[in-house]
């Protein structure tokens, strides 16, 4: 009798779920590699700054997410007010359990509306102490491993011409394969940078022009047909979905959709339209990896290759998107970003390495990291105890 009496007693111990004690985040400034990263119409960003969130439980365990927009004009997030919003929601999310994760994405937009970035990082921390109390890596809970090395692709920064080609050679000598060409807006200028670097294609390598929106209608009907020639996709060419939607119409060019991808019913949109041949899915502008994976897996359905990655990060934004990556099907992915590549400095140790074009994975629970305490300092703001 004792003996069942302790059995009992042991599972009773094992499906009592943690609850949500404190709500921590740390910021540090972190420079881009190169002194500056260029985008079109005239968005550039020198630093950025990185806020990590702790999110601590009553059963010892902490999760972390981290959250870092690309400066202030690119998408609807800037970093200042990552901990305003912070201050919003962590009084409603103390005292609840972390491993309902709908429940808890399903308070935070009751609590804001929009405002993804401000979820994201409390999301993805919530995953992670699901996977450390479940004792697994994160991808195993996204749906498990697909691939070991994720095909990464490297971004070359809107720069002269005869620049981006060196750029371009030394990612290619760095062992990458896939190439992203940011493109400044000045369509007649893009085409000449597009149709210079694509000049150095090797056998096996994929080029994307990515225009961040920067191009009207017009232009990038100009862009395309001079570009008839050239093996390249199109990321992103006009701010509307309906631009977007006439351009995949004219041209045999691969499109892939961004910036217009921010939601579920944006990408059920878009798929309406038959807008595009590539998703780019970033984790901070959907709102964490609860609603990534919901349109990850609608992309592979629906036979959608994707880009998946973030707008912006440094350790822990690139081991998160490793294990969105990881668990995606070989076919639905199209590369992913080690973006902690172009940073100078670290948050965390233990995020997956690059190697020859390829990011590793890491077999860790949860998502296997630690924030480095001593360049992260002490938090600037907390909630509970």
């Amino acid at each position: 009798m004792n003996l069942v009496k302790d059995l009992k007693s042991d599972i009773t111990q094992k499906v009592v779920n943690p609850v949500i004690t404190k709500i921590s985040a740390y910021q540090t400034d972190l420079d881009c590699v190169g002194g500056e990263y260029r985008m079109a119409m005239g968005k550039v960003i020198s630093s950025a700054q990185s806020t990590i969130v702790a999110i601590e439980t009553d059963q010892g365990i902490t999760g972390y997410g981290e959250v870092c927009p690309l400066g202030s004009n690119y998408l609807p997030a800037y970093a200042k007010g990552v901990i305003p919003g912070l201050s919003e929601l962590a009084p409603q999310l103390v005292g609840q359990n972390p491993l309902d994760l709908g429940v808890l994405n399903q308070t935070m937009d009751s609590l804001m509306k929009g405002h993804n970035y401000v979820k994201s990082p409390i999301d993805v921390a919530c995953w992670d102490i699901l996977g450390k109390y479940s004792g697994v890596p994160v991808y195993t809970l996204l749906g498990g491993k697909y691939q070991d090395k994720l095909p990464l692709y490297f971004s070359i920064s809107s720069a002269p011409v005869e620049n981006m080609v060196e750029a371009c050679e030394a990612a290619r000598a760095e062992g990458y394969k896939q190439f992203q060409i940011k493109c400044d807006g000045n369509v007649d200028e893009d085409i000449e940078r597009v149709r210079a670097v694509c000049a150095t294609r090797q056998p096996g390598e994929i080029f994307i022009a990515d225009a961040n929106q920067g191009w009207a209608q017009h232009e990038t009907v100009k862009l395309v047909h001079a570009l008839k020639d050239v093996s390249v996709y199109i990321e992103q060419p006009c701010a509307d979905l309906e631009g977007c939607v006439n351009i995949r119409q004219m041209t045999p060019h691969p499109i892939k959709l961004d910036e217009s991808i921010d939601s579920l019913e944006a990408l059920l949109l878009a798929i309406k339209y038959r807008a595009m041949d590539v998703v780019c899915l970033k984790v901070s502008k959907v709102g964490g990896l609860t609603k990534a994976k919901q349109i990850r897996d609608l992309c592979a359905a629906q036979g959608l290759s994707m880009t998946v990655e973030d707008s912006w990060g440094s350790d822990i934004v690139t081991t998160t998107l490793s294990h969105l990556a990881a668990s995606t099907p070989v076919k639905a992915m199209l590369n992913c970003s080690d973006l902690n590549r172009y940073m100078h400095g670290h948050v965390a140790h233990g995020a997956p390495k690059a190697e020859n074009g390829y990011l590793n994975t890491t077999s860790a629970p949860g998502l296997g990291i630690e924030p480095d305490w001593d360049i992260l300092g002490d938090p600037v703001f907390e909630y509970g105890g």
